[in-house]
């Protein structure tokens, strides 16, 4: 047993061998092999955002190859065979913005993936089951199961213990749509009721969105059919800084894609493309998602610790952010923060 005299001299030392960088993942054989993630550009500044990506992956030395596919686009009546075919081979995709056409029946090729890959946003007003029943009525099917509201259910929960977050909150509008919202609910209690560690609560979407502006620190973990998270994720944006700095991922049972979080600004204005001003960020820290899917932690943290890095020394801010950079200021500024 040491002594008192002896105590600071092992205080000492420890200081002096603790080391500098703490251990994020302890790998097993071959786990630092490349991985090759399906990229597609897409829309608008998509390509401009992507090739951030790219280039700050590349300063990183990231363990991951990109396959690229700049001809597919939102105006596309389908995925090419081609990039569908990359992301099941790859399971793995990162995206711009695919701008979806309003209206006239054309279908939406985010939708046409989310369904092909069974990511976990397929159900609710996003199954695109409509119909015009007669000329001048259309019909919408909300469409709700519980195989597929147990599943995300079980998603946020697990999410919600492995990162030591501590409360879930499903969001929805059982009070009206009693039956589709209501077996929503049911299916989330049942997987709550399964981790008493963790504390369960429902809001109305109404005053959820309330709520998160007045109040946003309240909420932790959220799960919602889709509509209702697409409105909640957008006001989030809005208190965060905007739709430049949200990430986001959709993940299905073996497939995963990557992209901005807040759909409003996928694709962005023109005159950020033409002026190459577009924030970045948000695809940045979507990437950072894929690194710790992908099981790269270390280099995930980096990429998060560089990029906060630079926005909170305010030199290098795209206008969104109160700043006039360029997006091309702003990944030099991110790669040389780089650790």
């Amino acid at each position: 047993m040491a002594s008192r005299r002896t105590l600071p001299i092992l205080r000492h030392l420890s200081s002096r061998f603790t080391p500098t960088r703490s251990v994020t993942y302890m790998p097993r054989p071959g786990d630092g092999a490349p991985r090759t993630v399906t990229l597609i550009p897409g829309d608008g500044i998509g390509p401009l955002v992507t090739g951030a990506v790219e280039q700050v992956m590349d300063a990183m030395h990231a363990p991951v190859i990109f396959e690229k596919f700049g001809e597919c686009h939102g105006d596309m009546k389908v995925v090419p065979q081609e990039v569908m075919e990359s992301i099941k081979r790859n399971k793995v995709c990162l995206k711009g913005g695919l701008m979806t056409p309003m209206g006239g029946g054309v279908s939406s090729l985010n939708l046409q993936l989310r369904k092909e890959l069974d990511l976990e946003n397929t159900e609710g007003e996003y199954a695109g089951l409509e119909h015009e029943v007669v000329p001048g009525v259309v019909e919408s099917l909300k469409v709700i199961t519980k195989f597929c509201s147990e599943r995300i259910a079980k998603y946020a929960f697990e999410y919600a213990y492995l990162n030591n977050r501590k409360m879930v909150t499903a969001v929805h509008k059982a009070n009206i749509m009693k039956l589709a919202d209501g077996l929503f609910l049911e299916s989330c209690r049942e997987v709550a009721s399964k981790y008493p560690g963790i504390k369960y609560n429902e809001i109305i979407v109404d005053n959820c969105c309330m709520q998160l502006v007045s109040k946003p620190e309240q909420f932790d973990v959220m799960v919602t059919p889709n509509l209702y998270g697409n409105l909640v994720a957008n006001t989030a944006a809005g208190i965060a800084g905007g739709t430049g700095v949200m990430p986001g991922g959709n993940v299905g049972a073996d497939h995963a894609i990557f992209e901005q979080g807040a759909s409003a600004g996928n694709v962005g204005k023109n005159e950020l493309v033409e002026q190459k001003k577009a924030n970045p960020v948000a695809l940045l820290l979507s990437s950072a998602m894929m690194l710790r899917h992908l099981q790269f932690p270390s280099f995930a943290d980096r990429l998060e610790t560089a990029v906060e890095s630079v926005i909170l020394e305010g030199k290098y801010r795209t206008k969104d952010l109160g700043g006039s950079s360029t997006t091309q200021e702003v990944v030099d500024a991110v790669i040389s923060k780089l650790d």
